[in-house]
């Protein structure tokens, strides 16, 4: 394979994993092993969790890390029972190691299976905190959840920039090898010792 070809397929590579990318948004697995995004409740009973922080980043969801702390932070669970539709649920965030609360909502029965938290002044400063989940059943007992999350780290680069940065790094490498005669003579060079 010469190096035109090996060249192409990255590229062709790079660029089906972009698109790819964005179906793994959330684990890509069909199951729930992979979503990080999600509390078990009981074996094979999950809440998925997303977060919000609609000011000051108003298409993004977010999971394990918040990138700012003083902004309006919404935190959305969904459950994926219709069981515990019926169940009351409490919610709260602590602010870690020291176990400070920083948000608690009172036990109640959430019949749309959605509830969403609006923390309006987002949290109190950069740090772990913990979500608490305490749901009780009518006939059934207490179930306790925990998920933590980082507050105040800057907006991480996605995966999907990333890649897109790369491939046109690529693309870009690509047509200089091939438009320009000492650039591609350099490469051949390398490429010739490598095999030898």
């Amino acid at each position: 394979m010469n190096l035109k070809q090996i060249l192409t397929h990255g590229v062709i590579g790079l660029f089906a994993l972009i698109f790819s990318a964005s179906v793994l948004a959330h684990g890509g697995a069909k199951g729930t092993d992979t979503d990080q995004c999600k509390f078990e409740l009981e074996p094979d009973h999950w809440i998925h969790y997303t977060a919000y922080q609609p000011k000051a980043y108003p298409a993004e969801e977010f999971c394990g890390v918040l990138p700012d702390t003083d902004t309006l932070t919404q935190l959305v669970f969904d459950y994926q029972d219709m069981r515990y539709r019926d169940a009351e649920v409490e919610f709260e965030v602590t602010k870690e190691p020291e176990g400070k609360r920083v948000f608690f909502m009172e036990k109640k029965r959430h019949k749309s299976g959605t509830v969403v938290l609006s923390l309006p002044n987002g949290v109190p400063e950069p740090g772990q905190y913990l979500i608490h989940i305490t749901l009780v059943p009518e006939n059934g007992e207490r179930l306790d959840a925990h998920m933590g999350f980082v507050a105040g780290k800057g907006k991480p680069t996605s995966t999907n920039e990333m890649l897109l940065y790369a491939f046109f790094v690529l693309a870009g490498l690509y047509v200089l090898y091939l438009s320009h005669a000492g650039f591609k003579e350099k490469v051949d060079e390398i490429i010739g010792k490598i095999k030898s």
